[in-house]
């Protein structure tokens, strides 16, 4: 965990420092780190990852559970944006992906191991492929589509949008229908561990746009803590928790099924830093994404070590 979060700090701080001294060429290169990813590393790792991915009924139970609450997330989410703030289209569009996107991976995964054990891995990671994978190549980049300036302006040029810039949704798809054999542990195992690169990538990337929003060339940080910004810490680090733990606990009172451990720390997690690769190739709000993601980052992070010095 402590690996983990000095991991965030260092990348976080280069982006900043390489804000300062280049600008905009610090700028554009983060854009096209992001393509990178997403045409070339995030296909592989979802293809080779997601084609072993086994249910049992706990599990897939609590799979519904997740799917349930992150829905009314983002509805909430949207109708917060829409009726209470008015906010336009890339803004609502950005609040609601940065609600229903969790970092489940690179944070998730260390943080539910150091919570309660490394047995609960597999368990966090079923969550993340099953859940975090999908609501990102389906939902988030649906909404990305639908509400971003950069995705078209017809709704058959934001389709079209939707289906080019989203290699991992096919593999995603092969994934779904490939046997084990295409997917060899050895190579799904190299998969899950280059999901990692994320972390550097995603925090510079952070770094970067914060940075970039000191209007008056000075570092601002933390970033200012807007309207948007609170829904989507309500809406991401209180709502999505409550919501799971709710439906979880009552399924497991009514019936004989487990829900596991570790479903409700990955349910608990901040936003994804995946929704600044989405902001980027749809034109959200950019300034409202990286907020959240530093806000909620901080948030969570900050509860877990006070958790676990007090523990």
């Amino acid at each position: 965990m402590l690996l983990v979060l000095l991991g965030i700090i260092t990348a976080a701080a280069a982006g900043m420092a390489s804000e300062r001294r280049w600008g905009e060429r610090a700028v554009d290169g983060t854009g096209k780190a992001f393509d990178v990813l997403l045409y070339g590393l995030l296909p592989l790792i979802t293809f080779f990852a997601v084609t072993r991915l086994e249910l049992t009924p706990g599990l897939g139970v609590g799979l519904l559970l997740a799917y349930s609450e992150l829905a009314i997330v983002g509805l909430t989410a949207y109708a917060v944006c829409r009726r209470v703030l008015d906010l336009g289209d890339a803004a609502t569009g950005a609040v609601v992906v940065s609600s229903i996107l969790a970092n489940t991976g690179y944070l998730g995964l260390p943080l539910s191991a150091a919570v309660l054990g490394t047995d609960v891995i597999p368990e966090a990671i079923t969550w993340d492929l099953a859940v975090s994978v999908p609501m990102l190549f389906l939902p988030a980049f649906a909404i990305g589509a639908a509400l971003g300036t950069r995705a078209g302006g017809t709704p058959r040029e934001r389709l079209r949008s939707f289906l080019i810039r989203n290699p991992p949704l096919v593999a995603l798809l092969l994934a779904l229908v490939a046997p084990d054999a295409w997917a060899p542990e050895a190579l799904a195992e190299i998969a899950r561990y280059s999901a990692l690169a994320l972390l550097p990538v995603g925090f510079f990337a952070l770094g970067v746009h914060l940075r970039q929003e000191a209007e008056d060339g000075t570092l601002r940080f933390p970033p200012p803590l807007t309207p948007p910004v609170l829904v989507v810490l309500a809406s991401r680090v209180v709502l999505a928790p409550l919501l799971f733990a709710s439906g979880a606990l009552t399924v497991m009172a009514l019936t004989a099924v487990e829900i596991p451990d570790a479903y409700f720390t990955q349910a608990a997690m901040p936003c994804g830093i995946n929704a600044l690769i989405v902001a980027h190739v749809y034109g959200l709000d950019l300034r409202i994404t990286a907020s959240a993601v530093a806000w909620s980052t901080t948030a969570v992070v900050t509860v877990a070590l006070i958790a676990a010095a007090v523990t």
